[in-house]
């Protein structure tokens, strides 16, 4: 008796695993603003792959004795990690009553200035620094929209004076201070979702080899007094868990049981005399 499907288990005990840190860590995140919830994304992995089709000798008649056989490796399957999906659906807006704070109703991520390059958030968190700069709660200076497109970030940054009065950030993202407009706050959408991976701090870039395909949003729908919300649901993610948990515990005891019968085959079967 063969007991190599022990490595199956393991795929699915090391994919559940996988799944609880994904889990773990939207729960983490469920009070930073504007955090986008994340899911494990996994696939069958045939053996049969492996193999050139003129070498798989698979029987047609499930009632004949070669069904009983070896099938070449076609009919193992393991569990593979595809890799992470996130969701990108709105939060919920909530009101905090603070200037600089902003949150975008809709589609759409602000452009700020890193050390790294232009990278994107939707965590509309800002303050002032000590220059009067526009920065996200790290220090990155929030940007302008571009119209002429390709300018120096660092010629697009928000400078607030001392004594300008008031700021009021309307609806379409114009920032003013007092009567004067420093301009618009440049938001982008992103042609593909998929193509954009996490960099910690709220912020966005694109993943190797895909295109960093953004368009500027003409008309967008900001809220100032605002921060968006995460967009994990609690019960969804406590759910999840519960059920990941169930499924590990099970290939844990599928796995103790190939276990036992490879000692009982070492064991008992191997001291048996021919």
């Amino acid at each position: 008796m063969s007991v190599k499907g022990v490595y199956t288990a393991l795929s699915g005990a090391m994919a559940q695993s996988t799944k609880l840190d994904t889990i773990a860590n939207n729960l983490a995140n469920v009070n930073t603003p504007a955090f986008k919830r994340d899911q494990q994304l996994f696939q069958e992995y045939l053996t049969a792959n492996e193999k050139p089709p003129e070498v798989i000798q698979i029987p047609r008649d499930v009632a004949s004795i070669e069904s009983f056989y070896n099938m070449q490796g076609g009919d193992k399957s393991y569990v593979d990690t595809k890799g992470t999906f996130t969701d990108f659906s709105q939060g919920g807006l909530k009101p905090t009553g603070n200037t600089f704070d902003v949150a975008i109703d809709g589609k759409g991520f602000f452009e700020v200035a890193t050390p790294g390059g232009v990278k994107l958030t939707r965590a509309g968190n800002f303050s002032l620094d000590g220059n009067g700069q526009l920065v996200t709660k790290d220090g990155h200076p929030v940007l302008r929209a571009d119209a002429a497109g390709g300018a120096d970030p660092a010629s697009r940054v928000f400078r607030f004076e001392p004594n300008g009065g008031a700021v009021n950030i309307a609806d379409n993202g114009d920032v003013f201070q007092g009567a004067n407009n420093l301009g618009k706050l440049s938001l982008v959408n992103v042609t593909n979702p998929d193509s954009l991976q996490k960099m910690g701090s709220s912020l966005y870039g694109f993943k190797p080899n895909m295109n960093a395909e953004v368009t500027n949003i003409a008309n967008p729908s900001v809220r100032q007094g605002f921060v968006e919300a995460s967009n994990v649901n609690v019960v969804q993610e406590m759910t999840d868990m519960i059920q990941t948990n169930r499924v590990f515990e099970s290939t844990q005891k599928a796995i103790s049981v190939y276990d036992q019968m490879a000692e009982k085959m070492v064991n008992v079967v191997g001291k048996v005399s021919p």
